[in-house]
């Protein structure tokens, strides 16, 4: 799509029109969204190598654990990995990266339905996955695929 204007930009128009932007409470929830979604994946990802935050092996549940290859350390450290991999994608590319946030939430919510009482668990990160999807829904309005080209 090309877009032609006969004005300049200029940087001043640019900032206002960022600063209006910033005003608007959907776009906030859009910024809210994209932070939380790219923060919480990389700090729980890494955290699965450390263990700082809480044994992340025993959420693995005991059937996930009997078909995976490896130990239940070793699987949740490729679930780091996916993890951090997933937060970096928000970053980038909120539009995509929400989906595959929420895609991973529905895996971790079966996960954690395997285990008994886990639910709550389950429950809470249901809720995660409506804001993932929210997430990507307003990626749509606020972080094009293509910057407009101007000439």
């Amino acid at each position: 799509m090309v877009t032609t204007t006969n004005a300049p930009t200029t940087a001043r128009s640019v900032r206002a029109a960022g600063d209006e932007r910033l005003h608007n409470p959907a776009f906030q929830a859009f910024l809210l969204l994209r932070i939380g979604f790219t923060a919480a994946p990389i700090l729980f990802g890494l955290d699965k190598f450390a263990h700082v935050l809480v044994n992340w092996d025993l959420y693995l549940a005991p059937r996930i654990n009997d078909i995976v290859p490896g130990t239940a350390h070793q699987a949740m450290c490729a679930v780091g990995v996916i993890e951090v991999v997933a937060g970096l994608v928000v970053a980038l590319r909120p539009r995509f990266g929400g989906y595959l946030v929420a895609a991973w939430l529905a895996g971790i919510i079966v996960n954690l339905l395997l285990i008994p009482d886990f639910y709550d668990i389950a429950l809470r990160d249901f809720g995660l996955l409506i804001g993932a999807l929210a997430l990507a829904r307003l990626a749509t309005a606020f972080s094009p695929t293509r910057p407009a080209v101007r000439a």
